[in-house]
């Protein structure tokens, strides 16, 4: 009679194993909580895009600007380091009678922008990629072939993937970052305001994304039966190297 081997507890096995899955569980949650830092900084900016600017015909400012109007402030600052002749300040109506793009043309004038350099672009779009349709139509009316479009730091990454989308080859565009007051992509998840801007962008992302596998961008009118006037650049030479990039003329 041979001598029985003793059997493997198969319950034994099943709870060591376990156990390992809960160690390297608990071993990775260590890692991400000494490593939340640099990770949540990473995730923050990856919604920010700040291109180099170029020489181009007009810096457009997305609507809707803040309370602080930090992107009117900055298009300022690109409009003083001539960069572009002119400004479209981009906004939805309102009321009837009044506009976001309204507000801006005040924000401009006060950061001493001149009433001739900006060019008011009222319109009916209900979101970044409507406003991207009328903005392009804008653009081919008027000639212009390269803008520096100017929105707040969350929101370049999306805008930019939108008015790509919209504009199509035939434009030449940049996307300049606007400090954005509610959102520091460094320390986003230490305010409520960050946290709110972060998620708004990870689902304005997600339908973004479906929009464009939808058919063509609607076509928004800009007002009911007007157009924006047009407004006159700077002099020739003093324009950042005029003549390399298409369309630059005088309004």
């Amino acid at each position: 009679m041979k001598p029985s081997t003793p059997t493997r507890d198969p319950q034994r096995g099943g709870i060591l194993f376990k156990l390992a899955v809960v160690l390297a569980i608990l071993a990775v949650l260590g890692v991400l909580y000494l490593l939340r830092g640099p990770i949540l900084r990473a995730l923050g900016n990856f919604w920010v895009v700040d291109e180099a600017p170029v020489p181009a015909d007009a810096l457009i400012i997305l609507g809707d600007d803040n309370f602080s109007a930090e992107r009117a402030s900055r298009a300022a600052e690109m409009y003083r380091a001539r960069w572009a002749p002119r400004i479209v300040a981009s906004g939805r109506y309102l009321r009837p009678y009044a506009s976001v793009a309204d507000l801006m043309h005040r924000d401009l004038l006060e950061r001493g922008v001149p009433e001739q350099a900006i060019v008011r672009f009222p319109h009916r779009a209900a979101s970044t990629r409507e406003e991207a349709a009328a903005l392009r139509d804008l653009l081919r009316q008027r000639g212009w072939t390269t803008v520096l479009i100017v929105t707040s730091n969350s929101h370049t990454r999306r805008a930019r993937y939108i008015i790509r989308n919209v504009f199509g080859p035939e434009m030449v565009f940049r996307v300049i970052a606007a400090r954005d007051s509610a959102y520091d992509p460094d320390s986003w998840w230490q305010q409520r305001s960050g946290w709110k801007v972060f998620l708004y962008e990870f689902v304005g992302s997600i339908v973004a994304l479906w929009e464009a596998s939808l058919a063509d961008p609607p076509r928004v009118p800009s007002s009911p039966g007007t157009s924006p006037a047009p407004a006159p650049g700077f002099p020739a030479n003093s324009f950042r190297s005029p003549g390399n990039f298409p369309g630059h003329v005088a309004a």
